[in-house]
């Protein structure tokens, strides 16, 4: 057998995937084909006040299944709100789950899932360094992803992530295993998302495509045996090609959606985006960008967006997630420097800035930022420049995720990054 001292294989895998206006309406009929009798639909306050959860137990109901709703998902996960998620499923015994909303509660479903099929203590499989890492002993439940905003692209991800409150920081589980069994993917329910909500959850889906894209490619890797192969495995043929569908339908839709939330189909656009960039860095993986954002969510004081939970505050994920991304391209441009100007291209065709090649790409993301609304970087949170040393040490912990980032990045590149990322324009 020829020995390699990289990686000359890559993996991908995707959720099957149910797409279309009223595809909600026929989960009782998948959930009756993966012969399910017991179900737990998993979902936040807010999307069960909206109905959309109901409308899906009244669809799971109507082909005889017995159904119970579960509607206490916090938004934002935290390590004590999934416990509290887990200790109510185990009080029945479920042969399946489906999580209705954002990546919240697809995550906690994610998470219900795998500690009511395999118990252990939560951190023995959050991921290394700060959790054990344990992978699940064997397959788990069937789980069907119904998401109610396009963002996260959780319903085709391995992953699930919550914020660990005494560390100040999220991570999260990862495992291939941790793959729902089917996406229902309907954009019907995403037409009452708030125009920040939308911005928000757009965002991620952004960063999920071009972090993916610009990932360390696979082949850079050391070499793994088939039994140490990560879910996230670098920049790939199949995942570049979904992440740069997502690049253009965002540059199609992302303005109009935010702007006009009834336009069905920019709203099917980014569901689509959303899908598709899930496709992409479910496989391939995400980098600094995301990893920056975990402690800027961990460490938030006073911040309260508009449109989500007043009772504390907290940084969506998708903005978190964004603040940094212009300054974290930047930075490493020089890796790849012809995906990342394909990438500016692709969000906007018409023009590109008249500006130096390595800020063409972050110009494009802070021009939309400044359309859509996202906050003026980690400055407009609520961090400056003494918080920075706090915020390189929770990043610095998220290993899995800077492995991935297409240049080596240190801890004072890392301050650089939070420096530059105070204000974004």
């Amino acid at each position: 057998m020829t020995e390699y001292l990289h990686e000359s294989v890559f993996t991908w895998g995707a959720t099957p995937l149910k797409f279309g206006a009223g595809a909600a309406d026929e989960i009782g009929w998948d959930l009756a084909q993966l012969g399910a009798e017991r179900v737990l639909v998993v979902t936040d306050p807010a999307i069960a006040a909206s109905g959309v959860a109901q409308r899906v137990v009244d669809a799971a109901k109507s082909a005889g299944l017995v159904v119970d709703l579960y509607d206490q998902v916090h938004v934002e996960p935290t390590d004590r709100s999934v416990r509290a998620a887990v200790e109510y499923a185990s009080q029945s015994t479920w042969d399946a789950f489906v999580g209705v909303g954002g990546g919240s509660s697809i995550d906690t479903a994610k998470a219900i899932n795998l500690l009511t099929t395999y118990p252990a203590d939560l951190y023995d499989y959050v991921n290394a360094p700060i959790g054990g890492g344990k992978a699940p002993d064997g397959p788990l439940k069937p789980l069907l992803a119904v998401p109610t905003s396009a963002g996260t692209g959780s319903e085709t991800t391995p992953v699930c992530i919550m914020d660990l409150l005494e560390h100040k920081v999220k991570s999260g589980i990862s495992h291939p295993r941790l793959r729902p069994t089917t996406a229902v993917i309907d954009p019907l329910l995403t037409l009452s998302m708030p125009p920040e909500v939308t911005a928000a959850s757009g965002m991620d889906v952004l960063c999920h495509a071009l972090e993916s894209y610009t990932a360390k490619p696979f082949h850079s890797f050391p070499r793994h045996s088939a039994d140490t192969r990560v879910a996230y495995c670098g920049s790939n043929p199949i995942s570049d090609a979904w992440a740069e569908h997502a690049m253009r339908l965002l540059a199609r839709s992302f303005r109009k959606a935010v702007l006009n939330g009834g336009d069905l189909e920019a709203r099917t656009d980014m569901m689509l985006a959303a899908t598709f960039a899930g496709m992409g860095f479910g496989n391939a993986g995400v980098h600094i960008p995301h990893a920056c954002a975990y402690p800027i969510a961990g460490q938030v004081q006073e911040y309260r967006p508009a449109n989500y939970p007043q009772d504390e505050a907290l940084v969506p994920h998708g903005e978190s997630v964004s603040l940094t991304a212009p300054a974290a391209l930047r930075y490493t441009f020089p890796a790849d420097p012809q995906r990342h100007l394909h990438a500016a291209e692709m969000l906007a065709p018409a023009e590109i800035p008249d500006v130096p090649p390595r800020d063409r790409l972050p110009a494009v993301l802070s021009e939309l930022m400044r359309d859509i609304g996202t906050p003026n970087g980690i400055g407009a949170v609520g961090f400056g420049e003494s918080d920075i040393p706090e915020l390189v040490a929770g990043t610095v912990k998220q290993q899995r995720l800077l492995a991935t980032a297409p240049r080596g990045v240190g801890e004072d590149d890392l301050a650089a990054i939070f420096r530059d990322s105070i204000r974004n324009w």
